[in-house]
């Protein structure tokens, strides 16, 4: 079974940046692709950005396109997300996800293609 672990969440200033890792245990991450999801108070959860497993293929929603980016390390696995520009509409616990019913799959951008999820790290951002 997966295990994902996030970390690099806190508190900043609005205009400023964090960069959260998610660490997977397990020798296929390679083969399947992986998320980012958060949830904010009295939301559900949502898909923002997504990779798939070569690293290839990217997904982000439009609320932060431009501002945030997903990489990923087959070599570490680990997955990442550089989050710069942020605004306090950014707080939220954000989870780390992966699609691990399927490998080489193309369906990286389906939010229903997600199985597995991490402890959730929790982003504040004040104005």
């Amino acid at each position: 079974q997966v295990q994902l672990v996030e970390s690099g969440g806190g508190l900043v200033q609005a205009g400023g940046s964090l960069r959260l890792s998610c660490a997977v245990s397990g020798r296929t991450f390679s083969t399947y692709n992986m998320g980012w999801f958060r949830q904010a108070p009295e939301k559900p959860r949502a898909l923002i950005a997504a990779i798939k497993w070569n690293g290839v293929s990217t997904y982000y929603a439009d609320s932060v396109k431009g501002r945030f980016t997903i990489s990923r390390d087959n070599a570490k696995n680990t997955l990442y997300l550089q989050m710069d520009t942020l605004k306090p509409e950014d707080t939220a616990v954000y989870y780390c996800a992966a699609d691990t019913g399927r490998t080489y799959s193309s369906g990286y951008y389906r939010e229903t293609s997600y199985n597995s999820w991490g402890q959730g790290t929790q982003v504040t951002v004040s104005s």
